[in-house]
Formats: structure tokens, C-alpha cells, sequence
């Protein structure tokens, strides 16, 4: 790491503010096929139980880490 602050280019900069502008999402819908493998699939009821308590403990969460 250098001793001196490097500052960013303008094109660092409008990179930058382009990817902050960017919406988050799918690049593409699902294929009919990808939409049947994944209705045929099951969630197992440990991986439910599992998401249960998770969000229940993030519900009562206290403390620093907390996001109101």
C-alpha cells in the first residue's frame, strides 16, 4: 500500500455511479424447463424448520448489528 492517497479517475467514477444506478434482478426468466425441475423439487423439512427459527431470531434481534 502506498504512503500517498491515490484519488479515482473520472472514468473510475462514472463506472462507479453506472453500477450504483444498476437494479438488482435476473438477467432472464426461466425456461419452462427450469420452472418445472423447480416446482418438482421439495424443500426438506429441516432446511424449514431451520428458516423458521432464523427468522424468528432475526426478528427478536438486539444489540449493534441490529437493522431497524
Amino acid at each position: 500500500m502506498t504512503a500517498d492517497r491515490e484519488r479515482p479517475s473520472d472514468a473510475t467514477k462514472a463506472a462507479e455511479r453506472a453500477e450504483a444506478d444498476t437494479k438488482a434482478g435476473a438477467d432472464r426468466m426461466p425456461s419452462e424447463d427450469e420452472e418445472r425441475v423447480a416446482e418438482e423439487q421439495s424443500i426438506d423439512d429441516d432446511v424449514r424448520e431451520h428458516a423458521k427459527d432464523m427468522t424468528e431470531r432475526g426478528a427478536r434481534q438486539q444489540g449493534e448489528g441490529r437493522i431497524p
